[in-house]
């Protein structure tokens, strides 16, 4: 979807382990295009079996750090890689998600269940620079002292 246009809810989810200014600039432009944002965090155990791993920071306090966000109205817990269940938990009339799912066949199936349920996919730029899986890494490297 190229227009963004503000609507009435706007759904944004993750695993936001690590906050970082991705997760930061995501937020914030979702909020600019909703009266409402609810965001969905990733349980433990959807990430395990997404990732294979568990995230660093436990759920609760991932939880409560999304819903210290000024911009943020609701959050709940995202289960299932299936927006759809989100969706019937509180429906949204937009999700929005960064630009590197555009045209990616997760982007593809994301845009069909939206549509099933009368919702749409609002993509915004990716901030290539930072993400999680990065700051494990250095993390990772960190303590097994192979910094370089």
């Amino acid at each position: 979807m190229s227009t963004v246009e503000t609507v009435e809810v706007g759904y944004a989810s993750g695993v936001f382990d690590m906050f970082h200014i991705g997760h930061l600039n995501l937020l914030r432009r979702s909020r600019e295009h909703c009266n409402t944002l609810v965001v969905g965090v990733a349980s433990d155990e959807y990430v395990l079996g997404l990732k294979g791993r568990e995230p660093v920071v436990p759920l609760a306090e991932r939880l409560e750090i999304v819903a210290s966000l000024r911009f943020v109205d609701e959050v709940i817990v995202d289960h299932s890689e299936d927006k759809r269940l989100a969706w019937r938990d509180r429906s949204f009339d937009a999700i929005f998600k960064g630009d590197d799912w555009r045209g990616s066949p997760k982007g593809e199936r994301l845009e069909q269940a939206m549509r099933d349920v009368g919702a749409r996919v609002v993509y915004f730029p990716y901030t290539l620079h930072t993400s999680s899986t990065r700051l494990r890494g250095y993390i990772e490297r960190s303590e097994a002292g192979s910094f370089g």
